[in-house]
């Protein structure tokens, strides 16, 4: 394992040939605001070379953390025609997230990618999938983050245990359940329980 020191220094020589290369702008969208690298997945190799800059927008919706804003995302007839192959990558398989749109599929069919780069896309199956995003949602509707706090909005008996979790316990630093968007885990006086998220309210 590499020292803190080498990590944080390879850190930010990489940001600071990212900013370089993007003239301080999110390589898919222009934005010059919440900049920060991303690592396109699956790639062949390391370095600067499988990562891009993007915006705090592209990446919540990159990452699947927030839904997708299909007006955001016509910036890509622009950035599909980038020099940089892991932006050439990344508009490729958002344009496939977004390919129910007429714009989208019509850029599609325009767009070219070597052949290496284009297994590289395909990596991640976002091709074959439609632009749904499942997010783990509290009652109102407001999207969860694991670290959150969330209010119960009723009091819950624990399965397996004599404990009640009173309506308006605060829950603090919950987990989310990957493999079911309507269930996080939480700590409620010392023992973890898995709760349904239309029983919680996003505090704050």
């Amino acid at each position: 394992m590499l020292p803190l020191r080498l990590i944080y220094s390879f850190d930010m020589k990489l940001e600071e040939q990212l900013l370089r290369r993007s003239e301080h702008k999110c390589e898919l969208c222009q934005s010059g605001e919440g900049l920060s690298p991303y690592e396109v997945p699956h790639a062949p190799g390391s370095g600067d070379d499988i990562h891009i800059l993007v915006c705090s927008k592209c990446l919540a919706q990159l990452e699947k953390k927030e839904e997708l804003d299909s007006s955001h995302w016509r910036v890509l007839s622009e950035a599909m025609w980038s020099e940089v192959v892991p932006v050439q990558v990344t508009a490729w398989r958002m344009l496939h997230r977004l390919k129910q749109e007429s714009w989208a599929a019509d850029l599609l069919d325009m767009m070219y990618l070597a052949d290496d780069t284009l297994v590289w896309a395909k990596a991640t199956g976002d091709h074959e999938n439609d632009s749904a995003v499942e997010l783990h949602k509290d009652c109102n509707g407001a999207v969860l983050q694991g670290g959150d706090s969330v209010v119960l909005i009723k009091s819950l008996d624990v399965k397996g245990s004599t404990l009640n979790a009173k309506m308006g316990t605060v829950v603090k630093n919950i987990r989310l359940v990957e493999e079911n968007k309507e269930q996080i885990e939480g700590k409620i006086e010392g023992q973890v329980i898995v709760i349904l998220t239309k029983y919680v309210r996003k505090q704050g």
